[in-house]
């Protein structure tokens, strides 16, 4: 989990990851792959596309407009073992193949999330592509109750179920209260639509705009969460995938609500790795001359956010919330965003100081999505698709347990992946996890640093899928890696790929 837990190397939106256990029942996954009695009509729709611009302030519609994308709404069943029953919309955008020598195949996409719009991506990608492009339709989809979507707000007064567990005992508790209220306004609030909100109804929503596009089979490049959903898709309707792009892989057996835990380690690198980056800039940042200086500059404001949230700006920012602004900007090792991180870190260390400055506009971004309700649709969706995958009663303590356990050895991390979320108090979800148990030949991506999706993920992906290839980029700690780092090898496979549906003989390494 871009994150969002599991999106892009976003720096606003943290985004989740990970439990594996309980199957499909077998009756069910082999429904899954037929079209059932009453889907017709959603099948077989006519889709109305139109201008995506929604009004004089839609960014992304005029952007879309503006590169000749259409955009259209899809109506698909909100239970699928009621298609008869309530409806609800998917949002989709489409900018057409320019070539004419094949027929254009449809290439969906996915930013991650859980929960990450994808409306705009077929400008991203379509751009990351270049003239590969011109082969495809390339479909963005607001997954449901995302962006343009039938949307969902739980009305949270802050934007993410990912938060510290802070310094102590105490704080711990406060954390849980937290995310016991999140997950009962969720309930009040929206109660009837989240027992339907689940990866498996988006890879069934992802198979209705398939449908409707006419296509037999589609082809698609996910992203982090993508990722799993890509292969969830691949499971309910084998047969039905051309070719497949997932960059940034999640390991479905280890897909659980703490779908963090496994990268705690990969995030403390990453920090420290930050910080040696950094410390070799002081004369610009003044944070430290050394990487433990710097790190011992992050404990002080962590330190200082437990005795009182820091003022930046409108801001208040406590110590549940300040770990969240490194953990945003962590998701990418490039020099652009860890000058970002660098330059907030001087706003939070005045701030500690007793100061009171205005953070910068990356900052504003990243506090503005977490810590008010500017950011609760997204965090409300991110949650209701997560718990509504896995959720899962493990009691309080445990957690309390694995944060000491593992505080030790990660003590920036631990308590940010380890901690319980509004996954705890969830009510159960309407159907068990999905086993991914097949093979299914598509080129995976990874960094062997990713402070997401963790490349011990991406190597049991690629042993489980015997035909798949793994592009492995060694040494780096970006999540999100085509169209987006700059490594063009990197995107070379990835292009080459998808021009011609051939996949490497062998796994490759692409060193930056």
């Amino acid at each position: 989990m871009r994150m969002t837990i599991c999106g892009r190397a976003a720096i606003a939106g943290a985004a989740l990851l990970t439990i594996g256990a309980g199957t499909m029942p077998a009756a069910a996954a082999a429904d899954a792959t037929e079209k059932p009695t009453g889907l017709g009509r959603f099948h077989d729709q006519d889709i109305d596309w139109h201008g995506c611009v929604l009004g004089p302030d839609d960014d992304t519609g005029k952007r879309l407009d503006d590169a000749g994308a259409r955009c259209a709404d899809l109506t698909v069943p909100l239970d699928y073992t009621d298609p008869g029953g309530r409806t609800i919309t998917i949002a989709v955008s489409r900018l057409r193949a320019t070539g004419t020598a094949h027929r254009a195949r449809p290439l969906l996409l996915n930013n991650g999330g859980p929960g990450g719009p994808s409306l705009d991506m077929p400008l991203t990608v379509g751009a990351a592509m270049g003239e590969v492009a011109g082969k495809y339709d390339l479909i963005g989809v607001d997954p449901r109750f995302v962006g343009r979507s039938t949307p969902l707000d739980c009305g949270w007064d802050v934007g993410s179920t990912v938060v510290s567990a802070g310094e102590s005992r105490a704080s711990f508790k406060r954390s849980v209260a937290l995310q016991r209220d999140l997950a009962e306004r969720c309930r009040r609030t929206n109660g009837d639509v989240l027992p339907h909100i689940s990866t498996r109804n988006t890879a069934r929503d992802m198979d209705v705009v398939r449908a409707a596009l006419g296509a037999e089979r589609i082809s698609y490049l996910g992203y982090s969460y993508g990722s799993y959903l890509g292969q969830v898709y691949t499971e309910l309707f084998p047969g039905r995938t051309d070719r497949m792009v997932l960059d940034g892989v999640i390991d479905p057996a280890r897909y659980n609500q703490t779908l963090l835990a496994d990268a705690a380690g990969a995030n403390e690198r990453a920090l420290r790795s930050w910080a040696a980056w950094t410390s070799a800039r002081h004369d610009t940042y003044a944070l430290g001359r050394t990487t433990e200086a710097v790190l011992s500059t992050v404990r002080r404001i962590q330190r200082a956010a437990a005795e009182k949230p820091l003022r930046v700006g409108e801001f208040r920012v406590d110590e549940h919330f300040a770990p969240l602004v490194y953990f945003s900007l962590l998701g990418s090792d490039g020099d652009g965003t860890r000058a970002e991180l660098a330059t907030a870190t001087r706003v939070l260390l005045r701030a500690a100081a007793g100061g009171h400055p205005e953070p910068s506009a990356v900052l504003t971004e990243v506090l503005t999505t977490m810590t008010t309700g500017a950011g609760s649709h997204q965090g409300s969706v991110q949650a209701a698709i997560l718990c509504g995958d896995v959720a899962e009663k493990r009691g309080v303590e445990s957690y309390w347990r694995d944060i000491r356990a593992h505080r030790g050895k990660a003590p920036f991390a631990a308590p940010l992946a380890f901690n319980a979320n509004a996954c705890e108090f969830w009510d159960a979800p309407a159907e068990r996890p999905t086993v991914v148990d097949n093979d299914v030949p598509a080129l995976l991506v990874n960094t062997t640093g990713d402070p997401r999706t963790v490349y011990s993920g991406a190597r049991q992906v690629r042993e489980r899928w015997s035909r798949s290839r793994l592009v492995t980029v060694p040494g780096s700690a970006q999540h999100g890696v085509f169209g987006d780092y700059g490594n063009t090898c990197v995107d070379r496979q990835v292009n080459s790929y998808l021009a011609d549906g051939r996949l490497p003989k062998r796994d490759v390494t692409c060193r930056n």
